[in-house]
């Protein structure tokens, strides 16, 4: 026998459905019942109960719902609350991961992720596959979907994303243009999470990079935070600022080659945020100042045919070890990988260098992020 309905928080038959993981945050009385999916918000109750009853639909609510995502898109979907939600979610889950010796969870059992990279990537696609897999999922994968997807043959974005939904239950994506995670999410009727859209955004290594933080420093009101390098096309900069403006007490150091400033529109929003932020070309004396230096790669594929701009840029402010000479016992240097030359090799060994330990960070918040987008609180 199977029932098709959807319930309220208190277990009252709605007209239109809710999401599942608004189910799935209150325990069933009738343990026979089970739920399928039918579509992102619609879902079916079966039973193999010939005496099923109205009743034993009803829900005992004994937790609330804290926040629920759809997808991923940007940092700005974000408040503290929900900041704050999803590191208690990604401290579960760096439990989980250490007790797995060998083994797996069993958390995301029979759900399929989708990986669709227009552009190269190894630390992003395989923390998302490994936290994937590390839950008891499985991944479909493809690595350079410009070139060896339908992609090449002019398929749209959105084509590309009607049919691979059909095949999975959530999709992470990087894409080369800036804004497609947004097109993404509007065709999709599964969950979207953006890996990086070109210039645009990569929301969850600024998830990552804001957690990496609070577990370095030990807080994330009333610290100095100085961004390095390539800020007018670094995706993970500008995303960063976006979450460090929902503290208080910021302040934000800019230095920059004059070729890769960071964009007015990030100041704008800072200052309507009420965030201190100052440009310097002083990269000792900024480093002096701050609780976390965030150095970036000059990315040479952002100049096109401008080689000459490109040299202009690189190797203008690298961390080596006069840099971290220069800063507090407390500070610590961070980088969102892969580097080149920008951090010295020598710097590796001072306990100050986390970017590694971000790095590893990056596994627990997309656990989270998978576990919150499929299954809810």
């Amino acid at each position: 026998m199977t029932i098709s309905a959807t319930f309220s928080s208190h277990g009252k038959i709605l007209m239109s459905p809710l999401r599942k993981s608004e189910w799935a945050n209150h325990p069933v009385l009738c343990k026979s019942v089970e739920l399928f999916k039918n579509g992102r918000n619609q879902y079916r109750m079966s039973t193999n109960s010939n005496k099923f009853q109205c009743r034993a639909l009803e829900i005992e609510n004994k937790s609330s719902t804290k926040f629920h995502l759809d997808d991923v898109i940007e940092s700005q979907q974000f408040d503290r609350e929900t900041l704050s939600a999803i590191f208690e979610v990604a401290r579960e889950m760096e439990k989980i991961e250490k007790n797995l010796i060998g083994g797996r969870s069993e958390i995301l059992k029979g759900y399929l992720m989708a990986t669709l990279f227009y552009e190269p990537s190894t630390r992003t696609r395989l923390s998302f596959e490994s936290a994937m897999k590390r839950l008891g999922g499985e991944v479909l994968t493809t690595e350079n979907a410009r070139e060896f997807s339908s992609a090449a043959k002019g398929e749209t974005l959105e084509d590309t994303i009607r049919t691979v939904e059909g095949y999975s239950d959530i999709i992470v994506m990087r894409h080369f243009e800036s804004g497609a995670a947004r097109r993404a999410a509007s065709t999709a009727s599964i969950p979207i999470i953006n890996a990086g859209d070109g210039p645009g955004q990569h929301p969850t290594q600024a998830l990552l990079d804001v957690y990496t933080i609070e577990r370095e420093i030990g807080k994330l009101d009333g610290i100095n935070v100085a961004l390095v390098g390539d800020l007018a096309y670094g995706r993970t900069v500008r995303s960063l600022a976006h979450l460090l403006a929902m503290y208080q007490d910021v302040k934000i150091y800019f230095v920059s080659p004059d070729v890769v400033k960071m964009k007015d529109d990030i100041k704008d929003y800072l200052t309507s945020m009420g965030i201190q932020w100052e440009e310097s070309a002083d990269l000792i004396e900024v480093a002096s100042k701050c609780d976390v230096v965030y150095q970036t790669r000059i990315q040479r594929e952002r100049f096109g045919e401008r080689v000459d701009l490109y040299e202009e840029a690189r190797g203008k402010y690298i961390v080596d070890k006069s840099v971290v000479n220069a800063m507090q016992k407390h500070a610590v240097v961070m980088h969102p990988l892969p580097r080149l030359d920008e951090i010295t090799v020598d710097v590796d060994g001072d306990p100050r260098a986390a970017y590694f330990r971000q790095a590893k960070n990056g596994l627990y918040i997309r656990m989270a992020l998978l576990k919150l987008l499929l299954l809810g609180w």
